[in-house]
């Protein structure tokens, strides 16, 4: 039988609940199976983030620091590089979540009012495809995320393996997040569908009655594409729509991206000058 983490898991549980069809030392095993590739995705997240933070953040540092299940881990090892270097960083959060990570433990925030200019960005992605083109705003923060990496003179994306796709829409299949103001959400959905063809649905909360509010107050349409796209041109489409306040794509906006592999390892993809050299972070030299 091949696992599928807790999706699968949670068929199995039903199917012993209800029919007893399964013994409990199986089951067992099951769990322990669905927990060790857990484990796994997890290690893949922390060896990313930790070497974005270590080859990336320097003494002086204006930092932005997104939002996300992976940034738990680079915010963990900013705040050891911290202590144990006495480094002076300021962090610029994307996120009401970053936020209070970063003042958990203990580290300068600011904001883009006061440190408008910052050095580096890392964030991680719901996808990344071969260009390093971003699927982002499976966390409902896509807004803040791009105004942040735009503020940033490098952007760093972090990830597990699972993320990697040579074209969008290759692994993610929740659609593409587009932040919209609550009273215009059923226009923009209708325009999407029209212009671009697809599914565009309301994002509605897990844990709550009623759809997912953004830090910001607005709505989230999660666009599910059927087909290969001019991502740049859809990227600028959407935007144009009245409503729509940001799109989930980040185009042409990363410069480079650590995905963290199952056994531990990091692997990485950067972008390319026009003479065919990678972008250069002054941070690395």
């Amino acid at each position: 039988m091949k696992l599928r983490g807790f999706t699968t898991l949670a068929r199995i549980s039903s199917c012993v609940l209800k029919e007893n069809c399964l013994k409990p030392s199986l089951f067992c095993v099951l769990r322990r199976c669905c927990s060790s590739e857990m484990d796994l995705i997890t290690q893949a997240k922390q060896s990313a983030a930790y070497q974005a933070i270590d080859n990336h953040v320097k003494n002086g540092q204006a930092l932005g620091i997104g939002s996300g299940s992976t940034i738990v881990f680079a915010i963990n090892r900013l705040a050891e590089r911290v202590q144990e270097e006495n480094l002076n960083v300021v962090c610029v959060p994307t996120s009401f979540q970053s936020k209070q990570l970063l003042t958990e433990k203990g580290l300068a925030v600011s904001d883009l009012e006061r440190t408008p200019s910052l050095d580096v960005a890392i964030d991680g992605a719901d996808e990344v495809d071969k260009d390093l083109n971003l699927i982002k705003g499976g966390g409902a923060a896509c807004t803040q995320e791009k105004i942040v990496a735009s503020c940033a003179k490098y952007f760093v994306v972090i990830a597990d393996h699972r993320k990697d796709s040579k074209l969008l829409g290759e692994q993610w299949k929740k659609g593409v997040p587009i932040e919209v103001i609550p009273m215009g959400y059923v226009p923009v959905i209708r325009a999407i569908e029209k212009n671009l063809g697809g599914k565009a649905e309301l994002r509605m909360g897990a844990n709550k009655a009623g759809p997912v509010v953004t830090d910001n107050g607005n709505f989230i349409l999660d666009w599910k594409f059927d087909e290969k796209k001019d991502w740049k041109k859809v990227n600028m489409e959407i935007s144009m729509i009245p409503g729509v306040v940001e799109t989930g794509l980040f185009i042409d906006m990363a410069q480079r991206a650590y995905f963290g592999m199952p056994d531990g390892s990091v692997t990485f993809r950067e972008k390319l000058s026009r003479n065919g050299t990678p972008e250069c972070d002054e941070s690395e030299k």
